[in-house]
């Protein structure tokens, strides 16, 4: 009997995987990744972080199923590769999405580390995407339920770990998810879906890099494109391209960040016409086939998570890097964010944003 390792979250979606990966035929384990200490997401230590009540209804549902679970400690290696990455970013002027990177070093790798030592042929987690064969290639795809899918955030998975990975929601839709949770009687049936990140709880970033950190961000000035000082800012971690709110600065017309600085410690503001731009610079671009197209290729692309995909031509480069030429112009493309090119429903791959417009990083 085939045997695999279910990522269990407490929430709804890892708990119908498991179920359909029982009946599927499989040997399932569960588990529980403990990612993050409580003084990392400014809880109380009162409290259990990941948290007791999550690691209590994957434990609940694991008894259901007959399957033994357990709790995995990956603090150190989450602090490492997810949340120190989290902070550079945003020390650099980025804007990044710590989900992907949680993807890629802790679900499928990590995970795929222990999913080996105990002898299992898959792992298994409840995301809403597809993995097809398409000859001797394994493709990744977008979910049948495109308001559930989470291709964007998998963009980064080799052929190896598509050709051992199981994702059995994939093909259905988020009502039909909750509606075998409860005809299977299961506690985290009617449990919300998660919204924020999972270290910053309350969705302040720039309190929870300092925090982390022990340090206070450093002022700096608020300029215009031209260079003209407008203000002081309070710490460039404050603030992402395409942002209005919170600025401080009187002026007639609308102002938005629309460049950060680290260098000089600079909040760039301009008009919302300065936002726009039609070439984007990726890098280190990873390609699900395994290898960047020798000639460029029409796409469409996603810039963050919840845009709806645009059309581009993509022109690999010598140095892995990729530029996006964008049919219509986009707005407030942020670096360090993801950009995940598709064929229709099949995902090509994708890499961070460095640059727009030939701008240096």
């Amino acid at each position: 009997m085939p045997k695999a390792l279910i990522a269990m979250s407490g929430g709804v979606d890892s708990a119908v995987a498991a179920l359909l990966t029982r009946e599927a035929g499989y040997e399932c384990i569960g588990c529980t990744m403990r990612l993050y200490r409580n003084e990392d997401a400014g809880l109380s230590r009162g409290r259990t972080c990941c948290s007791l009540d999550d690691v209590e209804d994957a434990r609940s549902v694991a008894y259901r199923l007959g399957m033994p679970y357990y709790v995995f400690n990956f603090t150190d290696d989450f602090r490492e590769k997810v949340i120190d990455k989290f902070i550079h970013c945003y020390a650099c002027g980025m804007t990044p999405n710590p989900c992907i990177d949680c993807n890629r070093y802790m679900k499928f790798e990590k995970l795929f580390d222990r999913a080996r030592i105990l002898g299992c042929d898959r792992v298994v987690t409840g995301h809403y995407a597809r993995i097809e064969r398409a000859g001797d290639k394994f493709v990744l795809k977008k979910a049948v339920d495109e308001s559930k899918d989470q291709s964007y955030v998998l963009y980064s998975m080799t052929q190896e770990q598509l050709a051992h990975t199981l994702f059995p929601l994939g093909s259905m839709r988020k009502t039909e998810t909750r509606a075998l949770a409860h005809e299977w009687g299961f506690c985290n049936a009617e449990k919300p879906d998660s919204q924020d990140i999972c270290f910053v709880p309350d969705g302040d970033y720039a309190q929870a890099i300092e925090r982390l950190t022990g340090k206070v961000a450093e002022p700096g000035y608020f300029t215009d494109v031209s260079g003209r000082v407008l203000g002081e800012h309070r710490g460039i971690i404050r603030y992402t391209v395409g942002q209005r709110r919170g600025l401080g600065i009187a002026a007639k017309e609308p102002l938005y960040v629309v460049r950060i600085d680290p260098r000089t410690n600079t909040v760039v503001l301009g008009g919302e016409k300065e936002l726009y731009t039609r070439d984007v610079t990726v890098a280190a671009c990873h390609w699900i086939a395994g290898e960047a197209p020798a000639e460029p290729i029409r796409c469409t692309a996603k810039l963050r998570y919840r845009q709806a995909e645009q059309p581009a031509t993509a022109t690999a480069r010598p140095d892995g890097s990729v530029v996006l030429h964008f049919d219509a112009p986009q707005r407030a493309v942020a670096p360090g964010q993801a950009a995940v090119l598709y064929d229709k429903e099949t995902v090509l791959g994708g890499g961070i944003i460095v640059s727009r417009d030939g701008q240096e990083p």
